[in-house]
């Protein structure tokens, strides 16, 4: 098989989809027929509530929700074969990951943008609100350890013997350098469009300017050194600095820049893959329904059922889509007709990013089976790199790109980060109010754990603490409670689209798929854990993976009944 026939057939599909059956779906729910101002102008805050153009929330979207999941899941997962792989990123993508992520963003614009747990209180009730809020929280906390800990592999020196190995430690140092100095010119983008009303194309021209000027910087100077602990106390400062500052100051400006990142590394890959066209026979099509762990690091994913559907998540359905769709996005959206392309859109073309990963690491697929290259982001940065190496006028350029593509996912890693800390902090403060309560309505100490700067601090201890054990350490989990979460973001949304009349179908077969998945492996994942003890992490994660189980099967069965309720009554009425 050829890289670029796979990626062509992938990007043909993908096109398609989007327009057929995102059209489609956008014709049953009445996307766009509200004449109604969205909830981002009726509720203007100045803070949370803040109209952005499309451009600007596409690049916030797409950049949140990105994270490392659509090049981490598709590499970890090419075990079972790239075939296998292809077909869960193509029909999951189109058929649950799109739907999903669309249908959360126009139930919570059509509810005030209020987050699905508002919605589910709403539509089946205040315990399965409740229930919800505590499930997506421990989701997020497993967000913020998961990807501090790879924002922090990606800046980390190497240590030899006690000492620096600086030259090992370069191109991490550049990234950590780049990544601080990106911060920068964020906040002056911020700045210059929403305070000084600067237009946005001649601002994102400056922009994109200024980062190819920090990335210049980054490569020739990088005296910051640091461990991977010191980076995660540092990171842990900086999200909950970013979490509680106005979205315009940082958020919408720093995803805004870092999907020109995201653009620019997606436009060098195809370059690569088009410009190298190489085979990748090498990877097989299909190894089986069993990993024997043979391939990478050694360590064995399982069975394929549930493996695959768990391992790749944003390339094909996250849950964690639905709390950015209804969180922040919903906030933000200027017109309804912009949620197709912003929410159905961006998921697809982060099943384009899957695809481009799966070429990559069938390029250095020799290298990743013995062991030789094992972290999926260097497998895909050392894959492109080395595809674009190999092209005439791109030769000796092979250092400078794979810098570029480790920043770019060190980027989507923070964006997600600060994201998530965010989205956190709102599901902890709604836990303890009641509706249309603010914080500082609350009485007792219900105002001092709604307090924004309390739900974020807490937040950030606990995930950053978590975050210390290591990505790898706690990735299943995640994955598992990730897709849950997408299970049960479909319930929300179907059980929302059932009581206002609209068809809700085509959400019964992801949702109910993705149920079972996602149960079995967080269960699996439980025993492995059981069956390996090893102290207080290996406790906590047989907790929490046990909390998630719980709250998953009673939330589920609140659910079911409420449909279960309103099919009944559509009977009785006809």
């Amino acid at each position: 098989m050829n890289a670029v026939v796979l990626l062509l057939v992938g990007l043909a599909i993908l096109i398609v989809g989007y327009v057929c059956y995102g059209g489609w779906l956008a014709k049953q729910w009445g996307v766009g027929e509200n004449t109604e101002e969205t909830p981002a102008h009726r509720l203007e805050d100045g803070k949370d509530y803040v109209p952005a153009k499309a451009p600007v929330l596409m690049g916030h979207h797409f950049s949140s929700i990105a994270g490392a999941g659509p090049i981490n899941g598709p590499i970890q997962a090419a075990v079972f074969g790239w075939v296998p792989v292809m077909l869960w990123v193509l029909i999951g993508g189109i058929f649950f990951g799109a739907t999903h992520d669309f249908g959360a963003l126009f139930a919570s614009v059509r509810n005030d943008g209020k987050s699905i747990g508002e919605i589910i209180s709403t539509s089946i009730g205040k315990r399965a609100k409740r229930l919800f809020l505590t499930f997506s929280y421990l989701t997020l906390i497993l967000v913020v350890a998961a990807f501090s800990s790879i924002v922090a592999n990606t800046f980390k020196a190497t240590y030899v013997e006690g000492a620096v190995d600086y030259a090992k430690s370069a191109s991490n140092a550049s990234t950590a350098m780049i990544s601080i100095l990106f911060i920068v010119v964020a906040i002056v983008f911020g700045l210059l469009v929403y305070r000084k009303n600067a237009p946005l194309a001649i601002s994102s021209v400056i922009g994109v300017l200024a980062i190819i000027g920090i990335v210049a910087v980054g490569l020739n100077w990088h005296p910051i050194y640091l461990s991977y602990n010191t980076w995660m106390i540092i990171v842990g400062i900086y999200i909950t600095i970013a979490s509680v500052t106005p979205v315009w100051i940082l958020l919408q400006p720093r995803d805004y820049l870092s999907s020109f990142l995201l653009y620019g590394m997606m436009a060098v890959a195809l370059v690569g893959i088009i410009g190298a066209h190489p085979s990748i026979a090498d990877m097989p099509a299909f190894t089986g329904f069993v990993d024997n762990g043979s391939v990478g690091s050694g360590v064995s994913l399982g069975t394929m059922f549930p493996a695959l559907f768990v391992t790749i998540a944003c390339g094909a359905i996250s849950g964690f889509h639905s709390l950015v769709a209804s969180g922040t996005t919903a906030k933000q959206l200027d017109k309804e007709k912009d949620a197709k392309p912003i929410a159905y859109g961006a998921m697809l073309i982060e099943c384009a990013l899957a695809v481009i990963s799966l070429c990559a690491v069938g390029y250095v697929w020799k290298d990743y089976h013995v062991g030789g290259v094992v972290t999926p982001t260097a497998v895909f940065a050392t894959g492109i790199s080395k595809m674009c190496a190999s092209i005439p006028f791109l030769a000796g350029a092979e250092h400078v790109i794979y810098s570029m593509l480790i920043l770019a996912v060190s980027a989507f890693c923070l964006t997600s980060l600060d994201t998530a800390t965010r989205l956190a902090r709102y599901m902890f403060q709604e836990f303890w109010l009641e509706e249309g309560q603010t914080y500082k309505d609350a009485k007792g100490y219900k105002r001092v754990l709604s307090d924004p700067y309390f739900a974020t601090i807490l937040t950030v201890i606990l995930g950053i603490l978590l975050g210390l054990t290591g990505y790898a350490k706690i990735w299943a989990l995640f994955g598992a409670a990730n897709q849950l979460l997408a299970a049960l973001g479909l319930l929300a949304v179907a059980a929302w689209l059932g009581k206002v009349g609209k068809n809700n179908k085509m959400l019964i077969i992801p949702m109910v798929f993705m149920l079972v998945v996602t149960v079995v492996s967080l269960i699996q994942t439980i025993i492995a854990n059981v069956k390996a003890f090893a102290g207080l992490w290996s406790g906590v994660r047989i907790v929490l993976g046990s909390l998630l189980v719980i709250l998953a099967v009673v939330l589920a069965i609140e659910g079911f009944k409420t449909l279960f309720k309103k099919s009944n009554a559509k009977k009785a009425e006809a």
